[in-house]
């Protein structure tokens, strides 16, 4: 999955950016307030995107 279009469906639900980290930028569900840092590659593998969804309490996008 493009990272751009990860990143526009995890504000779309609720999560919001924290700060940047040196490889990573760290995104804060504020439903549960659970954080998790997101890689800045272009491509994030989609089992990687699944797991993140998931720790962060969002059901999975249709």
């Amino acid at each position: 999955m493009k990272r751009k279009e990860f990143v526009r469906s995890l504000i779309k639900d609720g999560c919001v950016f924290l700060r940047p980290g040196a490889n990573h930028d760290l995104y804060m569900n504020l439903a549960t307030g659970r954080k998790q840092p997101i890689p800045r590659h272009t491509e994030i593998d989609n089992n990687l995107v699944k797991h993140i969804r998931k720790y962060l309490g969002l059901k999975e996008p249709n």
